[in-house]
Order: structure tokens, then C-alpha cells, then sequence
């Protein structure tokens, strides 16, 4: 079944760096918000980089203003049979240059996993702006501590 992206970029005048995933999960998609399923630990690890409170909806936007980071995903539309990656296929891409273009105080990248990172290489490989990959924040990327995923972050996300 093919689904389009339902949230727009949240992105702000003072944001520098934008966060790219690649397609809200399904769970994401009915709460109507950015990394909303309870095993994805994107919000915890934002709050333990920056050290913000991440307890509601209010609370996260305000990290990403203060932080100064911008936050959308790579794909606007896909086919998908379920919330993993691996799962997607005939993605269209978002319109990453224009958004670029638009917000010209963006001077970096970062992608929370392969998917994101590869479909922007595909697509935009062309652009000239730093970009750096994060490993995934979904509990289904196991494989690093969530130790290490903070100590990441930290690093690519320091301004």
C-alpha cells in the first residue's frame, strides 16, 4: 500500500541542523508526531544530548528550537508493509534542496539511519553541505548501547 509523509518539516529560523529519518512508523502516523513509538528512543537520546526535558509534545519542540535543529524525514512517499526500513520500497524523495534553499541558515545533515542517509546520497549526492550518519534510535538497531547512539549524537549534533 502506498502512503504519503503526513507531517511537515519542523524546522525554524534559528535551526542549523537539520535531522533527516526516512518514514514516520505507523505509530508515529496516528500520534501525529515525530519518533511517537514508545521503543524508539530518538526523544531520550535528544534529551540526554542537550539536556532538555522530552516528557510531552511542547517539550520536544522546544529542545529542537533551542538546539537548534530542525527535524523531517527523506521520503514524502512509499510503499510499505510495515514500520520497518526494510520494509520500503518506491520511495519518492522530499524536496530536500528547496527546503535547503528556503532556510539557508541550515549548514548540516545528519541521518538517523541507512535508509535516510542512502536515499539522500541517491537522490541529492550533488549538494554541497556537511552531513554526517547516526545510528538508528529504533530498539530495533540493537546492536549499539544506547551508551554509545548518546555519545554519537552528541558528537554530530554539537553546533
Amino acid at each position: 500500500m502506498r502512503e504519503e509523509h503526513p507531517f511537515e518539516p519542523i524546522i525554524f529560523n534559528e535551526s542549523r541542523i537539520l535531522i533527516l529519518g526516512s518514514f514516520p512508523s505507523r505509530v508515529s502516523v496516528k500520534e501525529s508526531f515525530y519518533y511517537a513509538h514508545k521503543s524508539n528512543r530518538f526523544w531520550e537520546i535528544l534529551g540526554a544530548v542537550t539536556g532538555y526535558p522530552v516528557n510531552n509534545r511542547d517539550q520536544k519542540l522546544w529542545l529542537l528550537k533551542e538546539s537548534g535543529f530542525a527535524l523531517w524525514d527523506m521520503i514524502s512517499s512509499c510503499a510499505r508493509d510495515n514500520s520497518l526500513d526494510s520494509s520500503i520500497e518506491d520511495e519518492t524523495p522530499n524536496d530536500i534542496p528547496s527546503l535547503l534553499e528556503s532556510h539557508p541558515n541550515i549548514n548540516k545533515l545528519v541521518f538517523t539511519g541507512k535508509k535516510a542517509q542512502a536515499v539522500f546520497e541517491f537522490n541529492f549526492s550533488h549538494l554541497e553541505i556537511e552531513r554526517a550518519y547516526l545510528p538508528s534510535p529504533s530498539s530495533a538497531y540493537a546492536a549499539m548501547s544506547i551508551e554509545k547512539k548518546i555519545e554519537i549524537y552528541k558528537r554530530e549534533l554539537t553546533l
